[in-house]
């Protein structure tokens, strides 16, 4: 099974650490071709405004929006979060559309008010440990959209189908679960495919 990480900024050899945990192959997504032969992909954290002018620059968004109508799984993580929402609080546009939630850009503060905690993840035993810098936060989700895990009454995990989305970096810790939690995704959504 290979992961692509979307190498244009952000915590790519990270993700691809904690990918390679899993037993799966991690692969730095830095050309549209390479799309088709990955099974699921993640778009890191980073600057999210980077990152959406990154993937217009590259052509990258109607590739991956495609990528996502196959069913192949998406995870979006921190910046990676806000390029997968339909809707960016402030009027800010958005880049893929493809998760039915509204996100706010840096709502935990800034970089000096990063942080780390032991969060429980609906899916997952024992709390995952998530590292939150600049962090998002998903405001409001669509009937789809289920919410996998709260920080202080605050949406920081959500799963639509096959599209995953944390506000925070699980690739800056040893914790590769969330990781396993997408392989798994990436699992079903291949058996679904071939039934």
């Amino acid at each position: 099974m290979k992961i692509g990480v979307l190498a244009l900024q952000g915590a790519v050899a990270e993700h691809i650490r904690s990918i390679n945990q899993t037993g799966a192959e991690g692969v730095p997504i830095k050309k549209v071709e390479q799309l088709s032969d990955i099974d699921g992909l993640i778009i890191p954290g980073g600057e999210s405004t980077t990152i959406g002018k990154l993937m217009r620059k590259y052509n990258f968004l109607e590739p991956i929006r495609s990528f996502s109508e196959q069913g192949k799984p998406v995870f979006g993580t921190c910046a990676g979060l806000i390029v997968l929402a339909k809707q960016i609080a402030g009027g800010e546009e958005s880049h893929l559309g493809l998760m039915d939630i509204q996100v706010a850009r840096n709502a935990f503060g800034r970089q000096r008010e990063s942080f780390e905690t032991d969060l429980p993840v609906k899916g997952i035993e024992e709390t995952v440990r998530a590292v939150f810098i600049r962090a998002p936060l998903i405001l409001t989700v669509g009937e789809e959209v289920e919410v996998l895990s709260t920080y202080k009454d605050e949406i920081v995990t959500a799963r639509q189908g096959h599209l995953l989305a944390a506000s925070y970096h699980p690739e800056l810790t040893d914790d590769y679960r969330l990781h396993q939690y997408f392989a798994d995704m990436i699992k079903e959504a291949k058996a679904a495919v071939q039934l």
